[in-house]
């Protein structure tokens, strides 16, 4: 291990051999590899045959384990550490986006890239309701969305016609219920089993919500139906209020049975 370098607030940077570097990080030095083969890492430092890494190295590996321990797959570590390569590092997307590590996958685009996306309703007040929001950031003079999901059903909508301010503040509800159902889950999680299960259990909250979802927007598109017949039903001739058989009207000294 060697400190032998000083970053730009002159603070020393520590620098780790290959087997010095995986130890720190906890994984084999064949994993380590096969990191630096896929591209999760960036290239170490060369000096002759020795590769030399550093704390942002260490730091990654921290990060792909903490990601694949909450169910990302490693195409998807891919897809996310490429988003921000030419940007901020991996490990402020957090920083960037104001939210913690999700299964979201950011993108980048320029403001004319946004443009393409919702033509035409890229407007001062949209961009402030997004940026409200947390859907968009701004990073020099790129623009971060936060969800390659959610930009994609967002733009789809537009272009079946709802209006771009629609979407953002059923957005905005939509927060709102889900925030409530994260919470549901979370104590209910946390009070039977632990804390530390939430984020292994979240893909089973997910199945619930969605589920749940689909059969209450069947039963939105399933035409109403009468549970208490009108007095002018037909199926009413010949019954009471209290759903009694009438009896017909009695001549003068008659009984009902007579």
């Amino acid at each position: 291990m060697a400190e032998n370098d000083t970053d730009e607030a002159g603070t020393a940077v520590r620098e780790y051999r290959t087997e010095e570097l995986a130890e720190a990080a906890g994984i084999p030095v064949r994993t380590l590899r096969f990191y630096r083969e896929r591209k999760l890492l960036p290239p170490p430092r060369r000096e002759g045959r020795i590769a030399w890494y550093d704390d942002h190295h260490l730091a990654r590996l921290r990060t792909i384990a903490a990601l694949l321990e909450r169910g990302h797959t490693l195409g998807g570590i891919a897809e996310l550490t490429a988003a921000f390569e030419n940007g901020r590092d991996v490990s402020q997307l957090g920083e960037l986006l104001g939210i913690g590590w999700s299964e979201e996958t950011p993108v980048r685009l320029s403001p004319e890239a946004l443009a393409d996306h919702f033509e035409g309703e890229v407007t001062p007040e949209n961009l402030a309701a997004s940026l409200d929001l947390g859907y968009l950031a701004t990073d020099g003079e790129t623009i971060v969305h936060v969800s390659r999901r959610l930009l994609d059903v967002s733009s789809a909508l537009v272009r079946e016609g709802v209006p771009l301010a629609a979407v953002l503040e059923t957005g905005r509800r939509v927060r709102g219920h889900a925030d409530a159902l994260a919470g549901l889950f979370t104590e209910l999680i946390t009070a039977h089993i632990g804390d530390e299960a939430v984020a292994r259990l979240r893909p089973l909250a997910k199945s619930v919500v969605e589920a749940e979802l689909t059969m209450a927007m069947d039963r939105l598109r399933q035409p109403p139906t009468r549970e208490d017949p009108t007095p002018e039903d037909p199926t009413l001739a010949g019954q009471t209020r209290e759903g009694q058989t009438r009896q017909p009207p009695t001549r003068e000294g008659q009984t009902p049975a007579s």
